[in-house]
């Protein structure tokens, strides 16, 4: 059964920053595939490698999910082990979902994840992040 995580994309203030921030560290990985590293091992990592993704939540709103590719074992300069998520690079588009601000990361089963939104044709224009919250509240979008 897949699961996948949710998490705070702190610093970022739109999935463009985020896009642009991935980008810009893909020169540093030998295999160019954006990751985030967290303190704590998934106790349920065979379930997020089974089609799991990484739900990112911006300005308080589920937005953008990355598929997990894999999970990476990564000892820092202190010696503590670490957890890396590798993440394939496409960024896909959710319908927005409110949520409050936690500290660290959270299972999302799959019922409760957001929606994907279809992907844009060229020359649709992107809402503007309160009008795309305020059709998400009336469930609009």
């Amino acid at each position: 059964m897949t699961v996948h995580i949710l998490k705070l994309c702190v610093g970022c203030r739109s999935i463009e920053d985020l896009a642009d921030w991935q980008i810009q560290r893909a020169s540093e990985r030998p295999d160019g595939l954006p990751r985030h590293v967290t303190r704590m091992w998934p106790k349920r990592a065979d379930e997020i490698t089974d089609g799991g993704s990484i739900y990112w939540i911006i300005k308080g709103q589920v937005c953008v999910r990355q598929r997990i590719v894999r999970l990476d074992e990564v000892v820092g300069d202190d010696g503590i082990r670490r957890c890396a998520l590798v993440l394939d690079p496409e960024l896909v588009r959710l319908q927005p979902a409110p949520r409050r601000p936690f500290q660290g990361w959270r299972y999302l089963s799959p019922e409760d994840a957001p929606r994907d939104l279809p992907q844009y044709r060229a020359g649709d224009d992107e809402l503007p992040p309160e009008l795309a919250e305020a059709l998400a509240e009336f469930g609009l979008r």
